[in-house]
Protein backbone atom coordinates (compact mmCIF):
# COMPACT_ATOMS: atom_id res chain seq x y z
CA UNK A 1 0.00 0.00 0.00
CA UNK A 2 1.28 3.47 -0.90
CA UNK A 3 1.70 5.75 2.12
CA UNK A 4 -0.43 8.87 2.26
CA UNK A 5 0.63 12.48 2.58
CA UNK A 6 0.69 14.90 5.49
CA UNK A 7 -0.30 18.55 4.97
CA UNK A 8 -0.44 21.17 7.72
CA UNK A 9 -2.16 24.55 7.59
CA UNK A 10 -0.63 27.28 9.71
CA UNK A 11 -1.08 30.98 10.33
CA UNK A 12 -2.25 33.54 12.82
CA UNK A 13 -5.65 34.00 14.40
CA UNK A 14 -8.58 34.30 12.00
CA UNK A 15 -6.58 33.33 8.92
CA UNK A 16 -9.17 30.71 7.91
CA UNK A 17 -7.21 27.53 8.64
CA UNK A 18 -10.16 25.44 9.81
CA UNK A 19 -12.35 26.50 6.88
CA UNK A 20 -9.60 25.87 4.36
CA UNK A 21 -8.65 22.50 5.87
CA UNK A 22 -12.19 21.29 5.23
CA UNK A 23 -12.32 22.81 1.75
CA UNK A 24 -8.96 21.33 0.82
CA UNK A 25 -10.07 17.87 1.98
CA UNK A 26 -13.23 18.19 -0.11
CA UNK A 27 -11.20 19.23 -3.17
CA UNK A 28 -8.88 16.26 -2.74
CA UNK A 29 -11.86 13.98 -2.23
CA UNK A 30 -13.22 15.03 -5.63
CA UNK A 31 -9.95 13.70 -7.07
CA UNK A 32 -10.49 10.33 -5.40
CA UNK A 33 -8.09 10.95 -2.51
CA UNK A 34 -8.97 9.81 1.01
CA UNK A 35 -8.33 13.09 2.87
CA UNK A 36 -8.88 13.37 6.61
CA UNK A 37 -8.98 16.61 8.64
CA UNK A 38 -7.62 16.87 12.15
CA UNK A 39 -6.46 19.68 14.42
CA UNK A 40 -3.97 20.75 17.05
CA UNK A 41 -4.00 20.83 19.90
CA UNK A 42 -6.33 17.86 19.72
CA UNK A 43 -7.06 15.14 17.22
CA UNK A 44 -7.00 12.25 19.70
CA UNK A 45 -8.74 11.64 23.01
CA UNK A 46 -5.70 12.49 25.11
CA UNK A 47 -4.74 15.50 23.02
CA UNK A 48 -8.28 16.90 23.19
CA UNK A 49 -8.09 16.74 26.99
CA UNK A 50 -4.85 18.74 26.88
CA UNK A 51 -6.46 21.19 24.44
CA UNK A 52 -9.03 22.11 27.08
CA UNK A 53 -6.21 22.87 29.52
CA UNK A 54 -4.28 24.98 27.01
CA UNK A 55 -7.04 27.16 25.58
CA UNK A 56 -9.17 27.91 28.64
CA UNK A 57 -8.39 30.30 31.46
CA UNK A 58 -6.36 33.46 31.82
CA UNK A 59 -3.55 34.34 29.43
CA UNK A 60 -1.14 33.88 32.35
CA UNK A 61 -2.45 30.43 33.31
CA UNK A 62 0.64 28.67 31.91
CA UNK A 63 4.19 29.82 31.47
CA UNK A 64 5.75 29.60 28.02
CA UNK A 65 7.79 26.57 29.12
CA UNK A 66 4.69 24.80 30.46
CA UNK A 67 2.76 25.54 27.26
CA UNK A 68 5.58 24.10 25.17
CA UNK A 69 5.61 20.87 27.18
CA UNK A 70 1.82 20.54 27.03
CA UNK A 71 1.76 21.07 23.27
CA UNK A 72 4.53 18.49 22.83
CA UNK A 73 2.60 15.95 24.91
CA UNK A 74 -0.64 16.56 23.00
CA UNK A 75 1.17 16.28 19.68
CA UNK A 76 2.91 13.04 20.63
CA UNK A 77 -0.44 11.39 21.36
CA UNK A 78 -2.03 12.88 18.23
CA UNK A 79 0.79 11.63 15.99
CA UNK A 80 0.85 8.13 17.50
CA UNK A 81 -2.88 7.54 17.58
CA UNK A 82 -4.23 9.52 14.63
CA UNK A 83 -1.73 10.94 12.15
CA UNK A 84 0.77 8.12 11.59
CA UNK A 85 -1.88 5.36 11.34
CA UNK A 86 -3.82 7.37 8.74
CA UNK A 87 -0.73 8.09 6.64
CA UNK A 88 0.35 4.46 6.82
CA UNK A 89 -3.13 3.44 5.66
CA UNK A 90 -2.67 5.58 2.54
CA UNK A 91 -4.78 8.60 3.56
CA UNK A 92 -3.86 12.25 3.22
CA UNK A 93 -3.95 13.97 6.60
CA UNK A 94 -4.71 17.69 6.68
CA UNK A 95 -3.91 19.17 10.07
CA UNK A 96 -5.13 22.54 11.33
CA UNK A 97 -1.85 23.59 13.04
CA UNK A 98 1.18 21.41 13.85
CA UNK A 99 4.76 21.85 15.07
CA UNK A 100 5.28 25.22 13.33
CA UNK A 101 2.57 26.81 15.47
CA UNK A 102 4.56 25.89 18.56
CA UNK A 103 7.71 27.27 16.94
CA UNK A 104 5.89 30.54 16.18
CA UNK A 105 3.69 31.03 19.27
CA UNK A 106 6.02 29.73 21.96
CA UNK A 107 9.02 31.02 20.03
CA UNK A 108 7.46 34.49 20.23
CA UNK A 109 7.56 34.04 24.02
CA UNK A 110 11.28 33.32 24.04
CA UNK A 111 11.39 29.53 23.80
CA UNK A 112 14.40 28.41 21.78
CA UNK A 113 13.56 26.84 18.42
CA UNK A 114 16.12 24.09 18.90
CA UNK A 115 14.52 23.13 22.22
CA UNK A 116 11.07 22.94 20.60
CA UNK A 117 12.40 20.74 17.81
CA UNK A 118 14.25 18.53 20.29
CA UNK A 119 11.01 17.92 22.20
CA UNK A 120 9.30 17.15 18.90
CA UNK A 121 12.06 14.71 18.03
CA UNK A 122 11.47 12.83 21.26
CA UNK A 123 7.68 13.00 21.52
CA UNK A 124 6.65 12.72 17.87
CA UNK A 125 9.83 11.15 16.43
CA UNK A 126 10.45 14.29 14.43
CA UNK A 127 7.50 13.87 12.05
CA UNK A 128 7.19 16.83 9.68
CA UNK A 129 4.48 17.53 7.10
CA UNK A 130 5.17 16.90 3.43
CA UNK A 131 3.97 20.47 2.88
CA UNK A 132 3.09 23.27 5.28
CA UNK A 133 0.84 26.06 4.00
CA UNK A 134 0.96 29.28 6.05
CA UNK A 135 -2.15 31.39 5.53
CA UNK A 136 -1.33 35.09 5.75
CA UNK A 137 -3.85 37.81 6.49
CA UNK A 138 -3.66 41.37 7.84
CA UNK A 139 -3.65 41.56 11.64
CA UNK A 140 -6.75 43.75 11.86
CA UNK A 141 -8.80 41.47 9.61
CA UNK A 142 -7.52 38.41 11.45
CA UNK A 143 -8.47 39.85 14.84
CA UNK A 144 -11.95 40.73 13.58
CA UNK A 145 -12.48 37.23 12.19
CA UNK A 146 -11.24 35.63 15.42
CA UNK A 147 -13.64 37.74 17.48
CA UNK A 148 -16.57 36.62 15.34
CA UNK A 149 -15.36 33.00 15.42
CA UNK A 150 -15.12 32.97 19.21
CA UNK A 151 -18.27 35.06 19.73
CA UNK A 152 -16.21 37.67 21.55
CA UNK A 153 -14.84 35.16 24.09
CA UNK A 154 -11.29 34.81 22.76
CA UNK A 155 -9.12 31.89 23.87
CA UNK A 156 -5.81 32.36 25.71
CA UNK A 157 -3.85 32.89 22.50
CA UNK A 158 -6.29 34.98 20.47
CA UNK A 159 -6.69 37.30 23.48
CA UNK A 160 -3.04 38.39 23.42
CA UNK A 161 -2.18 41.84 22.15
CA UNK A 162 -1.36 43.01 18.61
CA UNK A 163 2.41 43.07 19.24
CA UNK A 164 2.38 39.37 20.15
CA UNK A 165 0.50 38.43 16.98
CA UNK A 166 2.88 40.50 14.87
CA UNK A 167 5.76 38.53 16.39
CA UNK A 168 3.97 35.27 15.58
CA UNK A 169 3.45 36.34 11.95
CA UNK A 170 7.13 37.26 11.68
CA UNK A 171 8.10 33.86 13.11
CA UNK A 172 6.04 32.03 10.50
CA UNK A 173 7.73 34.04 7.76
CA UNK A 174 11.18 33.18 9.16
CA UNK A 175 10.32 29.48 9.17
CA UNK A 176 9.10 29.72 5.56
CA UNK A 177 12.29 31.51 4.50
CA UNK A 178 14.46 28.84 6.16
CA UNK A 179 12.50 25.85 4.84
CA UNK A 180 11.13 26.89 1.41
CA UNK A 181 10.81 23.32 0.10
CA UNK A 182 8.35 22.39 2.86
CA UNK A 183 6.77 25.70 3.92
CA UNK A 184 4.85 28.02 1.60
CA UNK A 185 3.29 31.40 2.36
CA UNK A 186 -0.28 31.70 1.04
CA UNK A 187 -2.29 34.89 0.56
CA UNK A 188 -5.44 34.19 2.58
CA UNK A 189 -7.36 37.30 1.52
CA UNK A 190 -10.28 37.32 -0.88
CA UNK A 191 -12.91 34.72 -1.65
CA UNK A 192 -12.64 31.28 -0.03
CA UNK A 193 -12.62 29.58 -3.45
CA UNK A 194 -9.61 31.64 -4.49
CA UNK A 195 -7.70 30.75 -1.32
CA UNK A 196 -8.44 27.04 -1.81
CA UNK A 197 -7.17 27.26 -5.38
CA UNK A 198 -3.91 28.76 -4.09
CA UNK A 199 -3.52 25.92 -1.63
CA UNK A 200 -4.03 23.30 -4.34
CA UNK A 201 -1.49 25.06 -6.54
CA UNK A 202 1.12 24.72 -3.78
CA UNK A 203 0.56 20.98 -3.31
CA UNK A 204 0.19 20.10 -6.98
CA UNK A 205 3.62 18.47 -7.08
CA UNK A 206 2.51 16.02 -4.35
CA UNK A 207 -0.65 14.87 -6.11
CA UNK A 208 -0.71 11.35 -7.64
Amino acid sequence: MTAGRFISLEGGEGAGKSTQATRLAEALGRQGIDARVTREPGGSEGAEAIRALLLAGAVTRWSAHSETLLFAAARADHVERTIRPAIEAGAWVICDRFIDSTRAYQGAQGIDDAAILALHGFGSKGLLPDRTLVLEIGPDEGAARASVRDAGALDRFAARGPAFHQDVAAAFRRIANREPDRVRLIDATGEADDVTARLIEHIADLLP
